[in-house]
């Protein structure tokens, strides 16, 4: 569609008619001089002047030529612009961070596939997480791991591909024995402090409870809640396991519940951690923020360009015919043949 960023500047169309009918005419004195045989050089000249001064000729070229000017200068300072079919662009909306358990105990080969076949936890968790990550094309996803300690494995990033390399490659006990659930959820927040998107989730995924982070849990879950992360937890394994290895429901749904998450659990069935991960994908929908960018060309340029150019071309065309015209007289004062025009066959 075509648009003018100044439309008012159109307003302006009738001002040379304004001035011509209000405005004075212009007049001067100026010093002349006498010439008895002044009707005869008019005449020779072919001018008609009026009594008491010397009227211009203005023919109809001149007139139709000036007032296109007019109307194209002000079209050109109205600025024409053709803006082009609105280009839609999908941004993500939601950062969303995986954190999983790599200590010991995921080795516990107590997890069922649907073949009946008995597999390791971890193994269980790549393959159903991996099928997760494949599904939200629409968001960030991030990797945390945490043992002894919480590293990041992948930043907040579009490339699911390499989330999914990233995940393939995880190894029981690379991040220590134990369980630091605390640092992983401060080191989630860390990452996502840089983060605009308007929604920013983590879900921890575990089979003990905390035993070395360097800031509790629920500490870590009031900040996470002031810095606007949710949090949902994924508790593994058998909860009537005893010692370091046993999984803490109640402190995993106390630090959800503090940030405005969900706690689940799953047992030794593959297809109860994927049913987890498909409410999860429910709870978080895929979301996406749509940017409009309409790209506009200016076209000012067209009106001034073609008013130039039918200036330059009217005064070559002037210049031509006075050059003709003076060729003509001087052929005329020589009485050198072909100084007159004649008509017909």
């Amino acid at each position: 569609m075509w648009k003018f960023d100044f439309p008012w500047m159109f307003a302006l169309l009738p001002l040379p008619v304004l001035v011509w009918w209000l405005a004075p005419a212009y007049r001067t004195t100026a010093m002349a001089v006498r010439v008895p045989f002044f009707h005869e050089m008019a005449q020779a000249a072919g001018e008609k002047p009026a009594p008491g001064g010397v009227r211009l000729r203005r023919h109809w070229l001149l007139r139709l030529l000036l007032p296109v000017l007019w109307i194209l200068l002000v079209t050109g300072a109205a600025k024409p612009v053709f803006v082009e079919p609105p280009i839609v662009r999908d941004e993500p909306a939601r950062d969303l961070m995986l954190a999983i358990d790599l200590s010991g105990s995921m080795a516990t080969r107590d997890f069922v596939d649907e073949a009946g076949e008995r597999m390791d936890r971890l193994s269980a968790v790549k393959r159903v997480v991996a099928d997760f990550v494949a599904k939200r094309k629409g968001d960030r996803i991030g990797l945390v791991v945490f043992g002894d300690a919480a590293y990041p494995q992948a930043p907040f990033t579009l490339d699911h591909d390499s989330v999914r390399i990233l995940l393939d490659q995880m190894q029981i006990g690379m991040a220590g024995p134990r369980t630091a659930i605390g640092d992983a959820i401060g080191l989630t927040i860390k990452l996502s402090a840089d983060s605009h998107a308007q929604e920013k989730v983590l879900i921890l995924l575990t089979d003990g409870n905390d035993t070395s982070s360097a800031i509790p849990p629920e500490r870590a879950a009031e900040i996470a809640k002031q810095h606007q992360l949710v949090v949902h937890t994924v508790g593994i394994g058998d909860p009537a396991t005893t010692g370091e290895d046993r999984v803490d429901l109640d402190a995993l749904a106390h630090i959800a519940s503090l940030t405005g998450g969900r706690a689940f659990r799953a047992l030794g069935h593959e297809k109860d951690l994927a049913d987890v991960y498909a409410t999860l994908d429910k709870l978080t929908p895929e979301k996406i923020k749509r940017e409009i960018y309409r790209p506009q060309h200016d076209y000012f340029w067209v009106p001034v360009a073609a008013g130039l150019s039918m200036l330059a071309l009217y005064h070559v065309l002037a210049l031509l015919i006075a050059l003709l015209r003076s060729a003509r007289r001087a052929r005329r004062a020589q009485g050198l043949p072909g100084s007159e025009v004649r008509h017909g066959n």
